[in-house]
Parts: C-alpha cells; sequence; structure tokens
C-alpha cells in the first residue's frame, strides 16, 4: 500500500443488506456503475460478504460490502445470514434492500431493529420500482429506484451521502497534538517480526497526519535511537513502536514526550480513557485468569509475535501469575465475554472506529476491563503515565481525578 492510499479501515463502509432477489448485487452494480457484484435470478447467490474499494461522489473513498439475503435457508443458510448480519458491527451506512412487489419482511424489520439498536444511519431502498408501483416514502430515509434503468440511483447516491455523520472519523490522529514545524521523531523497530520492504499500517498514517500537519517526521530504528537524540533538535515528541516501549524510555530524556502508536490508535479508534482504566486490571490478575488478547486483523505468525509471544510474557512478569490466553483475529471478536477477566486489544489499525467502539462498548456492559497493546505495555514497563504526558484527561484516571 502507497502512502497515497486510503485505507479500508479509513472509507466510508455501506453495508447492502436485503431478502434473496431484492436486487442488492445489481443495486451496487447501479450505485457504482460497474459490474462489481455477481447478478443473478438464482436465489442465493451472494452466500459470502463481497467487499470492494473504491471512490464515489459525492462520498469518496468508500467500502461496498454486498451480503447475502437475509432469508437464506437451511444450516449453511443459516451461518450465511448470520454472517451478513455480523457486517452491522463494520459498517458506517446499511443499505436496506427491499423489492418493491413484495414490501417489508420480518427479515427487513430485523434489521431496522438491529440499525436502531446501534444508532448506525441507513437507508431503506425501494427496488424494482420499474415492474411495479412503489410505496410512498413515509421517512426521508426511503427511496424508490430501479436498478434494472438507473431511475433515481443518483438521488439514492445523494442520500448515502447525507447519512454520513461527520464523528465517524472526527478524531485526529496527531493534529491536535503539534504545530507546524515540530520536528517528532518516530522509533520503527526493524527485526524479525517486521513485514519485509514495507512499514506497518500505523506507522504510515502517522507518518501521512505529521506531513499534513506541516511537521518533520523523522525515523530511525530503536538501534539507532541513541544517536538520532543526539543529532537532532529536541523533538516534540517521541512515537514508538509499543514493543520497543521499554528500551526506547530509557534513551529519552524526561523532558521530551514519549507515546506510542498504539496510544495515538486507541484514542484515534476508540476511547483512550477506557483502555487507561482497564489496564489497571493487570495489577490484580491470578493463576487461571481468563484473559482475551484480540487483534483487527488476520497476520502470519512468526517467531517472537508481539500478541501471541511478548505481550503474554510481559504480562506474566508484571501480574507474577500464569493467565489463561485466549486469541482472536480478525472479525471473530466474541459476542459472550462471560469468563474472562481482562481483554488486551490490538490498536485497531485495521478496524473502522465503529467497531472498535462497538467492541469497547461490548466489554464495559459486560464490566470486563478492556486495554490496548501500547497502553498494557507501558503500564507493565512501568511508564503508563509518562506515555500519557501528551494527553492530561487519561493521566488524571491514574491519580483518581478523573472528571475533577
Amino acid at each position: 500500500m502507497s502512502l497515497n492510499d486510503t485505507p479500508a479501515s479509513e472509507r466510508v463502509r455501506i453495508a447492502f443488506f436485503g431478502r434473496r432477489n431484492a436486487g442488492k448485487s445489481s443495486l451496487i452494480n447501479a450505485v457504482t456503475g460497474q459490474p462489481l457484484s455477481l447478478v443473478s435470478d438464482v436465489p442465493g447467490t451472494t452466500t459470502d460478504p463481497v467487499s470492494k474499494a473504491m471512490e464515489l461522489l459525492p462520498l469518496g473513498p468508500v467500502l461496498l460490502i454486498d451480503t447475502a439475503g437475509l432469508d437464506d435457508e437451511g444450516v449453511l443458510g443459516a451461518l450465511r445470514v448470520k454472517k451478513s448480519l455480523e457486517v452491522l458491527a463494520r459498517a458506517d451506512i446499511a443499505v436496506l434492500v427491499i423489492d418493491a412487489a413484495v414490501g417489508r419482511t420480518m427479515e427487513d424489520e430485523a434489521v431496522i431493529a438491529a440499525c436502531d439498536k446501534r444508532r448506525l444511519p441507513y437507508v431503506i431502498v425501494y427496488n424494482k420500482s420499474d415492474l411495479t408501483e412503489c410505496p410512498a416514502p413515509a421517512t426521508l430515509r426511503e427511496i424508490c429506484v430501479s436498478a434494472r434503468t438507473g431511475e433515481n440511483i443518483p438521488a439514492l447516491r445523494e442520500l448515502l451521502a447525507q447519512q454520513v455523520r461527520p464523528a465517524v472519523f472526527e478524531k485526529p490522529l496527531i493534529a491536535d497534538l503539534v504545530t507546524p514545524g515540530d520536528v517528532l521523531l518516530l522509533v520503527i523497530p526493524i527485526d524479525a517480526a517486521a513485514p519485509r520492504g514495507r512499514l506497518i499500517l500505523p506507522q504510515q498514517q502517522v507518518i501521512r497526519a505529521a506531513l499534513e500537519a506541516g511537521c518533520l517526521p523523522v525515523c530511525c530504528r530503536d538501534t539507532e535511537l541513541a544517536d538520532a537524540l543526539a543529532k537532532l533538535p529536541a523533538p516534540r515528541m517521541v512515537i514508538t513502536d509499543s514493543q520497543a516501549f521499554g528500551r526506547v524510555a530509557g534513551l529519552v530524556p524526561e523532558d521530551i514526550p514519549l507515546t506510542s502508536f498504539s496510544i495515538l490508535f486507541a484514542r484515534y479508534k476508540g476511547d483512550l480513557n477506557t483502555v487507561v482504566r482497564g489496564a489497571a486490571a493487570l495489577d490484580t490478575l491470578h493463576d487461571g485468569d481468563r484473559v482475551l488478547i484480540s487483534e483487527g486483523c488476520t497476520h502470519h505468525r512468526q517467531c517472537g509475535d508481539i500478541g501471541t509471544e511478548k505481550l503474554p510474557q510481559w504480562i506474566r512478569r508484571h501480574a507474577g501469575c500464569e493467565p489463561d490466553f485466549s486469541w482472536t483475529s480478525g472479525s471473530a471478536f466474541p459476542r459472550d465475554l462471560t469468563g474472562f477477566r481482562l481483554i488486551v486489544h490490538c490498536g485497531a489499525c485495521m478496524l473502522p472506529p465503529r467497531e472498535m467502539q462497538l467492541r469497547q462498548q461490548a466489554a464495559v456492559e459486560a464490566g470486563i476491563p478492556i486495554t490496548n497493546y501500547g497502553t498494557a505495555i507501558a503500564h507493565c514497563h512501568g511508564i503508563l503515565r509518562r506515555s500519557l504526558s501528551l494527553f492530561p484527561q487519561a493521566a488524571a484516571i491514574l491519580d483518581g481525578k478523573e472528571g475533577a
């Protein structure tokens, strides 16, 4: 991925739902003007969620997701419906496609109820207006279209654009922490676990955000950090990969703010205060306590992997016990969190903000502390307070002065 590409996690995610043969795939093709989805008169042609990243005016970068029919049948059909409904957690807008001749069904009403519960913006599209008379739109979020003839497709695009809430991506990554001309020193270890020939997504995005803010991002490995600090003017801040926190903290002078890519993303994608509160649970773990380590992406595990090897080692050493670790990745975040004593989540660079926020909300509602890699590692190394110096509200939690 180049620095000019928009990551999938930063795109507006538009998910299309509906019964079989309501015309979901045809509608996606009509909205995009491209044959992105396979279209057939055979019910159930779309069997699994299919995503396509593209530019869609007037929205800009979007990720369109086609899903299986809500009325799919049989054992496999039930699994496909389950996979379709899981997409709601990753969507920024839901498009409910209804065959105008059939009207709204209980499956459609279930999607509407789920959107309302999640406060997810949605549009109801009555398709096939060329074949039957459409019901009069009852709300401003309903529209009649024909995917076959193109009737009202431009109006549908405009309606979708109206549903996008600025809050979806309103949080800055670093822009509110810097001023133009600031030197930012980014510490990027290159070890066996680093991807060959490229930087990982959080590093790319922070570099891009720094450039957009008019800053001067300077990158080095942890092995060259001391030399970089000696040769550079004092940086506005040092941002490190979390796995190098301990080594980096020992080299960076106390008067230079220090944080990590993961902590920046904890604030950017979710709620930093929540993960800071959750880190306290690391102090009270006991043998056999269930700890869930969850990652938003799926990648090949290598020797020295941070989630499966380094992080458990640091937690064992800090807590002085042997917890019972479990791991999930990608979309496999458990719905039932019963029995877990702590959740440690990655920085969520591959997840949209809405999904990360829903995961945090699920943990809070279940009474399970949730933290993330950066805050957990900083806490285990005794430098969490220092790593939060840029975030006074989060730092106040450590002093029990939250809300004061």
